[in-house]
């Protein structure tokens, strides 16, 4: 709609119209179902019989705005005013009444206010009491530390497959893993990487042929899945078997592995919570930004310094802090990793074992990828001990 539809109407070529009367008087508007030109002028008439058949005409139903005087109808019959009747009018957003609907208006000084994103409570609870378990069965006996890892790894095998079972169909067999998965970590306590590494052969052999007691559907899609499930959570789990079975220092390797990890993830949360703007990586996990990987690297370099210094045999500070890094940077690929695949599952967490952390796999998911490279920096810093 141009400006000239705002101007007055042209006078007709006989007999003009005079002011004050006929459509485009004041108040009137144009007249419905003619557009904006309203009504062909008559050629000939008195005025007055001109405005009383304007006003004694049926009013049809208002067409499209720009002249169109077809009757245009949706699906149910109903007629159908497709754009602004006037140059002003234009559609507002229905007015909430709700009294909890929030103030977004520019006018409004309420601060927004950040949410932590979980239950703390329940998540430092759950923290501490596995730190207890974890601590008391690292130092007390080692053995029962091989079996709370084989464990962890059953249990993440199962919330795995499961997720894969529901949100993409893929049968996975569970048993061969988690037998195999349990065989990777004794064998790696026991006999070392090369242990490991013939568990790891064996469990997806053990795969393969346990798949071929079902139809041969899909079945390099699920064997595929199955390799990666004994490579992803058992076999990565074995590196913290490895540390353990240092004789000088096998616990406090893996004390050390466990506290640059959690210090990492504590310090990318919380500095990512409370001063986070840019995005880390916005596609895979929004709630991480540069910010807190920022906090992650400083927080573990510094524990790194001091786990090396005062924990570890023969460790020097300057280690601690290439140990950090390593850590922190790892941790945090694990962690994009593992959201990655929630994300391609369409799931926010793997499970709901742990009350306010989620499933297990969601507490291995900076650790599992974090545990070789300890493992390759302790043994070139301080050796196998």
């Amino acid at each position: 709609m141009n400006e000239s539809s705002w101007g007055a109407r042209p006078s007709p070529s006989a007999g003009g119209t005079p002011p004050g009367a006929g459509p485009w008087a004041a108040g009137t508007g144009p007249t419905p179902g003619y557009g904006w030109e309203g009504p062909p002028a008559p050629s000939a008439g008195p005025v007055h019989d001109r405005a009383a058949a304007a006003q004694t005409r049926p009013m049809p139903t208002v067409p499209d705005a720009g002249g169109d005087q077809d009757d245009h109808r949706d699906d149910r019959g109903a007629a159908r005013l497709s754009g602004p009747l006037f140059r002003d009018d234009h559609p507002q957003e229905p007015m909430s009444t709700s009294p909890s609907a929030p103030d977004d208006s520019p006018s409004s000084d309420k601060p927004a206010k950040k949410s932590a994103g979980r239950n703390l409570r329940a998540a430092i609870g759950v923290g501490v009491g596995l730190g207890a378990v974890i601590v008391l069965s690292l130092f007390v006996y080692k053995p029962v530390f091989v079996g709370v890892i084989a464990v962890a790894v059953v249990v993440g095998l199962w919330e795995l497959t499961s997720r894969l079972a529901e949100r993409k169909d893929i049968r996975v067999p569970l048993v061969p893993l988690a037998v195999g998965g349990t065989a990777m970590v004794v064998a790696g306590y026991v006999r070392g990487a090369e242990g490991a590494w013939v568990a790891m052969a064996l469990t997806a052999l053990a795969v393969l042929v346990w798949r071929m007691t079902e139809a041969p559907d899909h079945y390099l899609r699920d064997v595929t899945a199955g390799v990666f499930a004994a490579f992803y959570v058992p076999f990565l789990a074995t590196f913290v078997a490895l540390m353990l079975a240092a004789d000088a220092d096998g616990p406090y390797r893996v004390l050390t592995f466990l506290l640059l990890t959690v210090v990492s993830d504590t310090g990318a949360y919380a500095v990512g919570w409370r001063f986070g703007k840019h995005k880390l990586a916005p596609r895979i996990s929004p709630g991480k930004t540069r910010e807190g990987l920022v906090g992650a690297v400083a927080f573990a370099m510094a524990a790194g310094a001091l786990c090396m210094e005062f924990l570890i045999e023969n460790g020097a500070w300057w280690q601690g802090l290439l140990l950090g890094l390593a850590v922190a940077a790892s941790a945090t690929l694990g962690d994009l990793g593992e959201s990655m695949i929630k994300r391609d599952l369409g799931i926010k967490d793997m499970g709901t074992l742990l009350p306010g952390h989620g499933g297990i796999m969601d507490r291995l998911d900076s650790l599992l990828p974090t545990a070789p490279v300890v493992w390759l920096l302790l043994v070139i810093f301080v050796g196998t001990g």
